[in-house]
């Protein structure tokens, strides 16, 4: 974002939004303190109010002791045993000790928001004509934050103003539909406000809001609400609603699916490419690399591991999953003729990493067991990872990129998961998702025909599974889905392969770790010290 980059809008500002409306500021462009006034009357200053609530977006490469959310869930294992990830799966996070814990911080970007959006109509701001626009920013950011809490906490604190010191700040939580309601709300206010797509913006502002970001959280907000965990009737018209929001930004046809999947991610070439609907700024950085590149690869620490339960779901090319008849699946070479998406995602045994073969057999300079940072499934992650990144050396090369937060196939696989539970698998559903299938460079073939309504979910789940692997969207899936028990609760698995005398290996399947899930575990708990200052905010359920 060209204005995060160029305005220095100070440390005080924060100072700023703390005070209310009786504080001081010590501002760069004066010699002594300013008033607030004076500080809404420079345009860099009020601009960068909103720049500032950008900067409390997530960003998930090493949110947990250098590596993903994945391996909160069934999609992998971190390598450091001791993380505090593994509370996820071993039942140890509750109030007092918060994993993922997103509640300060999601209401402290709601809060730079709302500072705006109060103060807009004092902006002095030239041309008067960006203030609808950034105030449509505002909103969105205001949305989505209010969504990263609701995923986690269900129904919370609706906060469409600044609170102040001498407020009433003791209030309950509004209900999960209020919730949903105002991000709807602020979505569909956003909406109108934005221009519709990236392409709007100059280069240097590639990254800020637009429509389509807009009517992209309205559908997923919509397909959340639709789901087990919070429509329990199973009313068909919750889906209803989600499918036509996802539709009519599909509609609007200005985003659609990206080349190539393996460079989907990799933003050396071109930033922001045609399927990214919204991301964070990007930074330049290694540490994607430095924290999950094989361990051989320069002292790198190896710490996403996939399980060998996400491997078993890519498909062969064939379409069929490997233990079905007729899949064209050799036990003697398991890794060959998969999905493309699994070369793409995912390290085994034999892929080349730098020029040089990653090796996680027994013996292997990456395999099991090798230093205390090895992989501890036989697995590591290749997404989001390049070649182009160098770490650990007297001179380093830094890539940069942003955390994809919204991007077109989700949208589609959104839409497909909410039609075929409104409507049943119609022609519409197959075209989503062979659409994601049929991408260039994956070219899976599509689904078969005549599936029933509860085989179109199977596939659709697994599908998202596939294409969004390490995006932080599995773990909330499964959540909304119901599907704990089935999928968090038990054992996860790796791949022990080890070399036979003459060539080939053996491959044994092994337990890695056993896990545990409740029915709390659908929902976070609310930090207790947020529980304590308060009377009538009220804890999530069994914690």
């Amino acid at each position: 974002m060209k204005s995060i980059k160029t305005i220095t809008i100070l440390s005080t500002l924060a100072l700023f939004t703390a005070c209310g409306k009786s504080g001081f500021l010590a501002f760069d462009h004066y010699d002594g303190p300013i008033t607030e006034d004076q500080f809404w009357n420079i345009d860099v200053a009020a601009r960068g109010q909103v720049n500032r609530a950008y900067t409390f977006l997530p960003v998930g490469y090493t949110k947990f002791d250098g590596a993903l959310l994945a391996a909160g869930c069934d999609e992998a294992v971190n390598s450091d045993l001791n993380a505090s990830i593994n509370g996820f799966n071993n039942g140890t996070w509750g109030p007092l000790r918060t994993l993922d814990d997103a509640y300060k911080r999601n209401y402290d970007g709601i809060r730079q928001a709302n500072v705006f959006l109060e103060n807009a109509h004092r902006a002095n701001i030239e041309p008067a004509s960006d203030i609808p626009r950034i105030r449509g920013e505002a909103l969105f950011l205001r949305a989505f934050y209010h969504f990263e809490l609701m995923k986690r906490y269900g129904g919370i604190v609706i906060a469409t103003k600044v609170f102040h010191t001498d407020d009433d700040l003791d209030l309950p939580r509004n209900s999960f539909e209020e919730t949903v309601a105002q991000i709807v709300a602020d979505c569909d206010a956003a909406a109108a406000l934005l221009p519709l797509s990236p392409t709007h913006y100059g280069a240097g502002d590639r990254g800020r809001a637009t429509a389509a970001a807009a009517m992209a959280l309205k559908a997923r907000t919509l397909l959340y609400a639709a789901s087990p965990l919070y429509n329990r009737q199973n009313d068909a018209a919750q889906w209803r609603r989600a499918a036509e929001a996802a539709k009519e930004l599909i509609d609007l046809d200005v985003h659609g699916l990206h080349n190539n999947y393996a460079t989907l991610f990799n933003f050396t070439a071109a930033a922001y490419n045609t399927e990214i609907i919204f991301a964070t700024a990007p930074t330049a950085r290694n540490d994607i690399e430095m924290n999950n590149a094989p361990i051989s690869y320069n002292g790198a620490l190896g710490r996403t591991n996939p399980t060998q339960e996400l491997v078993d779901a890519y498909e062969m090319t064939s379409g069929l999953l490997p233990d079905q008849p007729g899949s064209g699946f050799n036990p003697e070479a398991p890794y060959a003729n998969r999905d493309p998406r699994f070369i793409a995602s995912i390290f085994f045994n034999g892929t080349t990493f730098k020029q040089q073969p990653v090796l996680t057999h027994v013996g292997g300079k990456d395999g099991l067991g090798q230093s205390i940072n090895a992989t501890k499934t036989g697995y590591y992650m290749r997404k989001f990872t390049t070649q182009d990144a160098t770490w650990n050396q007297a001179s380093n090369a830094l890539i940069r990129r942003p955390w994809v937060l919204l991007r077109f196939a989700e949208v589609l696989l959104n839409y497909a998961e909410a039609q075929n539970e409104a409507e049943g698998p119609d022609p519409s559903v197959y075209e989503a998702v062979n659409r994601v299938r049929a991408r260039a460079g994956v070219n899976m073939p599509p689904l078969p025909a005549g599936l029933s309504q509860d085989g179109m979910r199977e596939r659709i789940r697994r599908e998202r599974r596939i294409e969004l692997s390490f995006e932080e969207h599995r773990f909330f899936d499964v959540r909304r889905w119901m599907e704990g028990p089935e999928t968090l609760r038990g054992p996860v698995s790796g791949m022990r392969i080890t070399p036979r005398e003459g060539g080939g290996f053996d491959y044994a399947r092994f337990v890695v770790e056993t896990r545990v899930f409740d029915d709390r575990m659908y929902l976070f708990p609310i930090p207790q010290a947020e529980i304590n200052n308060t009377r009538n905010l009220e804890q999530n359920p069994g914690y």
